[in-house]
C-alpha cells in the first residue's frame, strides 16, 4: 500500500483535483489517499469540496484578510512540515501554478519526498505574466519528479527546459473530467437542475432563451487598477449598446475586483453583478452563455467543450493550443478591442461559428485515469 498525499488550496485547483481524488479512490487496494487543503481560498474552496463530497484529512486554514504572497508562502511552508512528517507520503501531488503548489512542492523537497505535478509545462515565457503563476509553475517543475502535461506543447516546453522525456506523460486536462462529471450530473438529475435555476433566481437572474448571455469572470492581479477600469468601461458600452444582451458577472471576493466593478457597472439594467457561484451552477451558466469573457486559465479549457467562444482579458496565455485551434482570442484590457471583438461575435454568425465549432484541444475526459495508471505502474 502506497501513501499518496494530494495538496491544493484554491477553488480552481480543487475543481481539477476532485476527479483525480475520485479516480484514486477506485484503487484503494493499492493506494492510501490523504487530502490536504491549505485554504489559500476558503469559502470558494469549501463550495467545491462539498460538491464533490471531499473531506480533507488536513486543513491548514491559512486564509486571512488582506493576506499577501509573503503571508501565504511562509504560512504554508511552516505548516506543511508537520503534515508531511505525520502522513509519511510516498509521493505528493500538486496542481498547476498556485502559491500552494510551489510551496507544497518545496516543503516536500525539504523532506526528500517525490512530487508529481498535475497540469505541468504550461508557459507564457514571461515571468511576470501571469504573476505570480508563471514563476510558481516553473519553480514547481524544477522540483517535481513526475510531470503530467495536458498537451503535447506543454510537454515540449518541459523538454526544452531539460526535463527528461520519460518523466513526462501527456494526459489531457483533468478539468475536462470535472466538467463532464458535473454536466452528466445535471443532465441526469432533474431536481438538481431545478435547484440550480432556483439558486440563480435568488441572485435575481432570470435566464431567458430570448437573450444572449455574456458571462464574465475576472480576478488576475496584473489587471488590478487601470486594467479592471478598462474592462468595466468596455462592458458598460456593450451593455448600453445591446439591450437585448444580458451580461452576468459573478464577482470575485477580492476588493480590488469588486470596487471598480461595482462603481462602474452597478445600476445598468442588463448587467447582473452576482456573488460567486458554486461550480455546478457556474457550469450550468456556462452552458447557457453565448460568449465568455475571462482572465481565467481553466475556462479557456472548459468552454470549448461547450462550444462557447472565449475572449481572454490578458496579453499572454499559457494555453497556446486554444489560440491555435481558434476557440480563444486574446483581447487584453484595451477597452476598444474588447468592445470590437464582442461586437463581432454578437453580430456575425460566421465569426461566431469559426470559434464555437471546434474540437476541444484539452482532452477527452479521461486524464485522471491516465495519471492514476502511470503512478500505479511507477510506484506500486
Amino acid at each position: 500500500m502506497k501513501n499518496i498525499l494530494i495538496i491544493f488550496g484554491t477553488r480552481p485547483e480543487a475543481i481539477k483535483m476532485a476527479p483525480l481524488i475520485k479516480e484514486f479512490e477506485k484503487h484503494n487496494d493499492v493506494f492510501n489517499i490523504s487530502v490536504c487543503v491549505t485554504a489559500q481560498h476558503r469559502e470558494m474552496l469549501d463550495q467545491v469540496l462539498n460538491l464533490f463530497e471531499i473531506k480533507p484529512d488536513f486543513d491548514l486554514d491559512i486564509m486571512k484578510q488582506n493576506q499577501n504572497l509573503y503571508d501565504i508562502t511562509s504560512s504554508i511552508l511552516l505548516k506543511m512540515k508537520n503534515i508531511l512528517i505525520k502522513s509519511k507520503p510516498d509521493i505528493v501531488l500538486v496542481h498547476g501554478d498556485t502559491t500552494t503548489s510551489f510551496v507544497a512542492s518545496l516543503a516536500a523537497f525539504y523532506q526528500k519526498i517525490d512530487v508529481a505535478h498535475i497540469e505541468a509545462g504550461l508557459r507564457t515565457h514571461n515571468i511576470y505574466s501571469p504573476w505570480p503563476e508563471e514563476a510558481n509553475r516553473r519553480l514547481t517543475s524544477c522540483i517535481a519528479k513526475y510531470h503530467f502535461s495536458p498537451t503535447l506543447s506543454s510537454k515540449k516546453n518541459l523538454i526544452n527546459e531539460n526535463i527528461k522525456e520519460e518523466s513526462i506523460v501527456v494526459t489531457g486536462n483533468t478539468v475536462i473530467d470535472a466538467l463532464f462529471l458535473i454536466l452528466n450530473k445535471i443532465k441526469q438529475n432533474r431536481k438538481l437542475k431545478e435547484k440550480i435555476t432556483l439558486k440563480l433566481k435568488t441572485q435575481n437572474l432570470k435566464l431567458s432563451d430570448d437573450k444572449k448571455i455574456i458571462l464574465v469572470t475576472g480576478h488576475r492581479r496584473e489587471n488590478f487598477g487601470e486594467g479592471f477600469v478598462n474592462i468595466c468601461e468596455a462592458l458598460k458600452m456593450i451593455a448600453l449598446n445591446n439591450p437585448q444582451v444580458d451580461i452576468i458577472y459573478p464577482l470575485h471576493l477580492n476588493p480590488n475586483v469588486r470596487k471598480p466593478v461595482n462603481k462602474i457597472l452597478s445600476n445598468i439594467p442588463n448587467v447582473y453583478l452576482i456573488e460567486p457561484l458554486e461550480y455546478e451552477s457556474f457550469v450550468y451558466l456556462m452552458s447557457k452563455s453565448y460568449i465568455i469573457l475571462t482572465d481565467s486559465g481553466g475556462i479557456q479549457e472548459e468552454a470549448p467543450s461547450l462550444g462557447k467562444p472565449v475572449l481572454v482579458m490578458r496579453n499572454t496565455t499559457e494555453r497556446p493550443e486554444a489560440l491555435k485551434s481558434k476557440t480563444v482570442k486574446l483581447v487584453g484590457t484595451r477597452k476598444e478591442l474588447i468592445v470590437k471583438e464582442i461586437s463581432h461575435l454578437l453580430n456575425s454568425l460566421k465569426v461566431y461559428e469559426s470559434m464555437s465549432k471546434v474540437l476541444n484541444p484539452y482532452g477527452d475526459g479521461h486524464a485522471c485515469a491516465r495519471i492514476v495508471k502511470f503512478i500505479k505502474n511507477e510506484i506500486s
